[in-house]
């Protein structure tokens, strides 16, 4: 008897999922739907949210492939939106004058959440065209006010429409899904290996060894570093790449440096960071903490009215301005503009060039800007860049900055105006959304720049490498070699943007 009514009980449950599916469905799609359509209960919601769960795990195998890994970081997060959803139904429910519609809130807006998935899903493989590529940002754009309008029409079927009060839960719904794209996005359920090399990654960074000595390659780094000379305005460059799933960064990484070391006498000055599994036993790791760590052990030593510190950063950028920290199946901390701002307020460094080379990363020249530093970016705050593919040695940017401009001037200034020039014609020939790069010049760090740029045009430097990327070594670069078969840039997934989840488990774009 017990086991015929538990399945009895499950037939009900699996039918009753059936109805708000579709249900949900519909009220998305803004065709007739009542709320008597919908049948609300504690286990009807748990059954909407494991369902919607299994959409996104399905729909993360569609976007990223059968070869990858489950995100345990990612459910953890998706779990802890959950009880911040209920609390906002609930507050909104006391508005509205009905507190008995929290659950039925809840449960409206997750039952849209396999729609939601789809269209991801289809968005993402659309975004393999280079055409729809460009168009990321307004794709981001309409899904957030799909999704806005979405949550709005539950609030009206179930409730109805009473002026003041619903303009009150529409603006806590609003809240809400500003607070989980800004503050608490979800990366994929199912995460994908580099597609050549499915196993280098997990077997590189889960090998003890190379797992606890990271904290000891970045002392070595910083312990060998040469000391500040007084009355020479000395030069440090730290470089990073954080993402480790394709080859483009790493390389352009190990240019870069040596460029500083050779033009602009940083040799003895540099610490670069990198994901790149086939540098994790020689290299410290990319991550958040350990630029923190760098950017403080710099500012406890140079002389910080002489020096100048520059800093470096080619990854991926999503349109919420965070930049791309990837070393599955770790769950790296993304670093937006506010913390970058405060390590770099925290370190006490006063002069500062700092090039962030990623797609919309001029969101982070405001939070950066003040009096003594230079702020240049690949890109405004709302366009993509190019050049991240995998088959690129390059980003368009850093090679018209670095491997062109700079090559033939010292001036941080004016190889961002050479840069520009060269981008836009580049962009402009392949057809492409100009990317807009800025710069932001301090008042104060104009002079320190020319002071500098004369001392090294004074100074017995070794002269540029002017074959530059072609005939870079990555052993003279200080970088180990590298494997392209290890490099793998999936096509644009819309969750990259940084939506990963609107409400509690609504797959998105990213």
């Amino acid at each position: 008897m017990m086991i015929k009514k538990i399945r009895s009980e499950s037939a009900v449950l699996f039918r009753n999922l059936g109805r708000n599916i579709l249900a949900g469905t519909r009220l998305s799609l803004f065709m007739p739907v009542r709320a008597l359509d919908f049948r609300v209960s504690a286990g009807d919601y748990a059954m909407a949210i494991a369902a919607s769960l299994f959409a996104w795990l399905l729909g993360g195998i569609a976007r990223e492939g059968l070869e990858g890994y489950f995100n345990l970081g990612s459910l953890t997060v998706a779990l802890a939106q959950l009880p911040v959803v209920l609390l906002v139904c609930l507050f909104a429910a006391h508005m509205l004058g009905r507190r008995e519609l929290t659950l039925a809130l809840a449960l409206g807006i997750t039952a849209t959440d396999v729609l939601f998935e789809i269209a991801s899903v289809l968005i993402a493989w659309a975004s393999a065209s280079d055409t729809v590529a460009l168009w990321a940002f307004w794709l981001n754009a309409v899904f957030v006010l799909w999704a806005l309008a979405t949550i709005v029409r539950v609030q009206v079927v179930f409730s109805g429409w009473h002026g003041r009060k619903s303009w009150g839960a529409v603006a806590l719904f609003t809240c809400l899904l500003v607070f989980f794209i800004a503050f608490l996005p979800r990366s994929e359920l199912w995460t994908a290996w580099p597609r050549e090399n499915a196993e280098a990654p997990v077997e590189a960074i889960l090998h003890e060894d190379i797992f606890h000595r990271q904290g000891e390659l970045l002392d070595l780094q910083l312990d060998a570093l040469a000391a500040q000379r007084d009355g020479v305005e000395d030069l440090y460059f730290v470089g990073l790449a954080p993402y480790g799933q394709q080859d483009t960064f790493i390389r352009e990484l190990g240019v870069v440096r040596r460029l500083m070391d050779e033009r602009f006498d940083a040799a003895g000055r540099s610490v670069v960071m990198s994901n790149h599994p086939s540098t994790l036993a020689d290299i410290p790791m990319a991550t958040a903490t350990q630029l923190r760590r760098t950017l403080a052990s710099l500012g406890s030593n140079i002389n910080r009215e002489e020096d100048l510190v520059v800093l470096f950063l080619t990854t991926h950028g999503s349109a919420q301005h965070e930049l791309s920290f990837e070393l599955p199946p770790l769950s790296l901390q993304q670093l937006n503009p506010t913390q970058l701002s405060r390590m770099l307020a925290d370190s006490g460094i006063k002069w500062k060039v700092i090039v962030i080379s990623a797609c919309y990363s001029g969101g982070f020249i405001e939070a950066l800007r003040d009096e003594n530093t230079l702020v240049v970016t690949a890109s405004d705050a709302t366009h993509t860049s190019f050049g991240c593919e995998a088959s690129s040695d390059f980003t368009w940017f850093s090679r018209a900055y670095f491997d062109q401009a700079l090559r033939t001037t010292r001036s941080f200034i004016g190889a961002f105006e050479r840069a520009r020039v060269l981008v836009a014609e580049r962009e402009q020939k392949e057809g492409f959304e100009p990317s807009n790069p800025q710069m932001h010049v301090g008042g104060a760090i104009r002079g320190k720049l020319e002071s500098i740029e004369r001392r090294l045009k004074s100074s017995p430097l070794a002269p540029s490498t002017q074959a530059g990327l072609r005939s870079l070594d990555p052993a003279q670069a200080g970088l180990r070699s590298l494997d392209p078969a290890q490099a793998g840039l999936r096509s644009l997934d819309p969750a990259q943007a940084g939506l990963r989840s609107l409400i509690p488990t609504q797959a998105s774009l990213q």
